[in-house]
């Protein structure tokens, strides 16, 4: 039997919360085990509990926003795939969220199967977005930097694989392509981390689609 996905969402809106809650827990394949309404509630799990693979996130929650939990969560979980999911569409915390190390970013809008899709991506090591926010996405990094771009000294293997992981692909998918090994695949994805000065995939996206790398 295939592993089941360990999930926590945080989400303040209890309707909401509880309805999706449920709709993941009868998928096969996904377990939601936490749901919290803030993010100092998560804090505190994760300093007693194993963290999830896969971690939902609201931005609009009181106390510490989403946005600006991101950091905490990513340290007390470096290891988790921490997924937007929130209502907003604002060009400002769609970039904030990807740039603080977001995998992914989906509306509340998105149906029960997209975000159970949007999770088995994330626990493999994908970066799903909504399509209409990926373009705004693309559209807004390319407005903000018109300067001459920094090669940062990637080499062409590295530049490669950075296309593929702002296309989204795996390390499994990206080493299958490129035909190579899962871990040196791996090994590249690191080097390509140290020379654009970036700790996440998100983060690396970011900084390649903003500066023009790719």
């Amino acid at each position: 039997m295939p592993e089941t996905i360990t999930v926590w969402l945080i989400e303040d809106h209890k309707t909401y919360g509880e309805r999706l809650a449920r709709a993941l827990n009868r998928l096969e394949g996904i377990a939601c085990t936490q749901r919290f309404t803030a993010c100092e509630d998560a804090f505190a799990a994760l300093t007693t509990e194993p963290a999830p693979q896969v971690l939902l996130l609201d931005v609009g929650l009181p106390g510490v926003s989403g946005i600006e939990g991101l950091a905490r969560l990513r340290q007390l979980a470096p290891q988790t795939a921490i997924v937007i999911l929130t209502v907003f569409e604002e060009d400002d915390k769609i970039f904030r969220a990807i740039c603080a190390g977001a995998a992914g970013y989906l509306l509340k809008t998105s149906s029960t199967d997209d975000i159970a899709a949007a999770i088995r991506s994330a626990a493999a090591g994908g970066s799903p977005i909504n399509p209409t926010i990926a373009r705004r996405v693309l559209e807004m990094f390319s407005k903000a930097n018109t300067a001459a771009p920094n090669d940062y000294g990637l080499t062409p293997r590295e530049l490669d694989i950075l296309k593929l992981l702002v296309n989204g692909t795996t390390i499994k998918e990206a080493a299958a392509d490129l035909g190579i090994g899962y871990y040196t695949a791996d090994e590249y994805i690191r080097s390509v981390y140290l020379k654009l000065q970036v700790r996440s995939r998100g983060s690396a996206i970011a900084k390649a689609v903003k500066e023009g790398l790719v």
